[in-house]
């Protein structure tokens, strides 16, 4: 009996040790993919928002409560788009989660951000966001700004294991170096191409690849668009010869089919997240879809 006793008992040790990686929960897929990437074998993740998600409407349940009191490290895409997870971080009582503990990471810190509002800003003005446009994730540069701050809560929450995070870390930085030149040389032929978005999500995006957005399916952010906005939008698409309408995935259709039926546009319709459609398994391929879709739209326009 003793024998069997102990015997249990070291395989309880075990299993502890086997199941010791780091549970990191994250708001969105693609701050897990990244997450994944860096700590690789040392780490747990999973994404309270899935794929197809907008990141504005994530609806907080208690599953997620329950996953945040577990988690040693919390990671946020900031700027206030998932402001939804303060509630959840604040029902979990996870001290370790909370603002300026060591298991707290804002992956927005750093990048440098685009579109932040001058002046007074009240909800007449739409779903603004007070500290800049949210979606930096969609400059695949800023991927490696998201990396070294997620990099700095792995190695805060187990520096014993930094060698590996760093080793991860650079590799990962190095894939990302390759396929950003990869997208550039094939965006290169499209730069100054004037396209529609239905919300304000692709600035970042644009910045990057040299595109100009001529205008938004929305009036303003958040809001859904009038039959009046949309005949102007027409008449400014057909004036300044907009080639394509960039929409998410998860947006209506009729919007955008709209302008399209009138103007002779191309819809470009996009994951913005890993997981967001069919062939958008993780964060690289968002990029490859959405370059690949414009080179075709741009083609037949």
């Amino acid at each position: 009996m003793k024998k069997l006793f102990l015997t249990a008992a070291a395989l309880a040790l075990w299993a502890g040790a086997a199941r010791a990686e780091l549970k990191v929960v994250t708001a969105s897929s693609d701050l897990k993919y990244i997450c994944e990437r860096v700590g690789g074998a040392e780490v747990e993740v999973e994404s309270l928002a899935s794929g197809d998600q907008d990141l504005h409407m994530v609806e907080p349940r208690p599953s997620m409560v329950f996953k945040l009191k577990k988690a040693d490290l919390v990671v946020r895409v900031g700027l206030d788009l998932d402001m939804w997870m303060d509630s959840l971080i604040n029902a979990a009582k996870n001290k370790r989660l909370f603002y300026g503990e060591p298991g707290y990471v804002d992956a927005s810190a750093g990048v440098p951000l685009l579109e932040k509002p001058e002046g007074k800003v009240d909800a007449s003005m739409g779903d603004i966001h007070i500290y800049g446009n949210p979606h930096y994730w969609l400059d695949p540069a800023n991927a490696k700004i998201m990396a070294k701050n997620i990099l700095a809560g792995f190695k805060r929450a187990a520096p014993e294991k930094a060698a590996a995070f760093e080793a991860n870390y650079s590799a990962f930085i190095k894939e990302t170096d390759e396929r950003l030149a990869g997208w550039q040389a094939r965006m290169a032929p499209l730069k100054g191409l004037k396209i529609v978005t239905y919300h304000g999500s692709w600035p970042y995006f644009a910045a990057r690849f040299g595109l100009e957005v001529a205008g938004h399916v929305e009036p303003k952010p958040g809001l859904p668009p009038s039959a009046s906005h949309l005949d102007g939008l027409v008449k400014k698409m057909k004036a300044e010869n907009v080639a394509v309408i960039l929409t998410e995935s998860y947006y209506p259709r009729k919007g955008p089919e709209f302008l399209a039926a009138r103007t002779g546009a191309g819809i470009v319709t996009a994951a913005v997240s890993a997981g967001g459609a069919r062939d958008v398994k993780t964060y690289f391929d968002v990029f490859e879809l959405v370059v690949t879709e414009l080179e075709k739209a741009a083609e037949k326009k």
